[in-house]
């Protein structure tokens, strides 16, 4: 069976956590940053798991992981 090619764009995002979780960024903290209070900003900093969904379209991406 041949390799399988990971998708590079998914390569930057996702990670695998310690407990074998998908874990991703949380958006919205690129700009307009000063309008947002620093209580929201602070939980956009923190990383998060994939939604249960979307896990076998990120294992799909990234066969690897």
């Amino acid at each position: 069976m041949p390799k399988l090619k990971t998708r590079r764009a998914a390569a930057k995002r996702f990670r695998r956590s310690g407990s074998g979780k998908i874990m991703r960024r949380k958006a919205f903290k690129s700009h307009l940053l000063e309008r947002k209070n620093q209580d929201r900003k602070r939980k956009l900093s923190k990383v998060t798991t994939v939604h249960e969904t979307d896990v076998p379209n990120v294992e799909k991406m990234m066969p690897y992981l």
